[in-house]
């Protein structure tokens, strides 16, 4: 299937011990071609490809799939692959250490860190879904400008209705001149109309140039509106033009904190040009794939006859059911 979006990945130490060259496998080529080999879990990684029977392995070829390419060059490694996790590369569980303590993968890196090495105390209720590991808030330092508003924090829904309000975006299109007034009034400032303004109104005045697109526009100013909006305000800058603190610690963050991450042009640029694209992907992360897991295990458990018998009415199910037993 080539590169996967998400799975889970094995190392096996018996084909590629320490010294050799890092490789991962995927569940079904552990079972069928290291299933006598001793083997460290990796969890899941992103964008991984099967490693098992390539030029990394060199007396295995595999039994799923032997015609294999070299080599995966999008695949990334660490030290994962040799079992050896966080900071301090220790492997897990670790016979000599006497301290009992949670481990936590990065959702950027995917490395796996003791709670106590993060530079940050994980909240003690475990309220939390996703963690940025403190190299990786380095890397991506313009995440700080949003935790000092989401992370650690709960953040309700994102909604069309409240995104705007949330970012002191306030369209109101059917606005008279007299609430214009008493709002500049209100301010204590007579201010000349911007730029975005006068686009706004632009889209509400009949256009003689084109009928066609002037009734669109008197049609749908509404979404016209918040469109434009959208695609012209930078959630970032904002956040970076009010003072926020860096840290030498990990991040902790809500469940949908990723759907308040700007996706403005600038903003995506950015996101490639560090490699962190998956980072506005609610579907990249690990809860999506567990959710997955389980619908996928739930649809293999169903019985056909009875997925027969429900799309039927009262009438024909009972039908059914006496032909079967008479």
């Amino acid at each position: 299937q080539g590169a996967v979006k998400r799975q889970a990945l094995y190392a096996c130490s018996t084909c590629t011990p320490p010294g050799a060259e890092p490789a991962g496998i995927c569940l079904a080529c552990s079972y069928e071609c290291h299933g006598t080999h001793r083997l460290f879990e990796l969890y899941t990684k992103r964008n991984f490809r099967c490693d098992c029977g390539n030029s990394k392995f060199q007396n295995l070829q595999c039994k799923l799939l032997p015609e294999k390419g070299k080599v995966n060059s999008g695949n990334k490694y660490n030290d994962n692959f040799y079992g050896l996790y966080c900071t301090c590369k220790r492997p897990y569980p670790d016979p000599e250490d006497e301290i009992p303590d949670e481990m936590i993968q990065c959702i950027v890196c995917e490395d796996w860190f003791h709670g106590r090495h993060l530079g940050a105390v994980p909240p003690e209720s475990g309220d939390f879904h996703e963690m940025v590991c403190q190299a990786c808030m380095k890397h991506c330092n313009f995440l700080w400008a949003y935790a000092s508003q989401l992370a650690g924090k709960e953040i309700p829904p994102l909604t069309k209705a409240n995104s705007l309000e949330d970012e002191g975006i306030v369209l109101k299109v059917e606005e008279g001149e007299e609430q214009k007034k008493e709002m500049k009034k209100e301010s204590g400032v007579e201010r000349h109309d911007t730029k975005d303004e006068k686009q706004m109104e632009q889209f509400n005045e009949p256009s003689t140039s084109s009928g066609c697109c002037s009734k669109f526009l008197q049609k749908f100013p509404v979404e016209i509106a918040e469109t434009t909006s959208e695609f012209s305000f930078c959630k970032l800058k904002e956040l970076q033009s009010k003072p926020f603190v860096k840290k030498d610690t990990a991040t902790f963050w809500p469940s949908n904190w990723r759907s308040k991450l700007c996706t403005c042009e600038d903003c995506l640029k950015m996101y490639s040009e560090l490699e962190v694209q998956f980072l506005t992907d609610e579907c990249d992360t690990v809860l999506a794939y567990e959710n997955k897991g389980t619908s996928d295990q739930e649809t293999e458990r169903r019985d056909p006859l009875m997925d027969t018998l429900n799309s039927m009415n009262r009438v024909q199910q009972v039908e059914l059911i006496c032909g079967k037993y008479n």
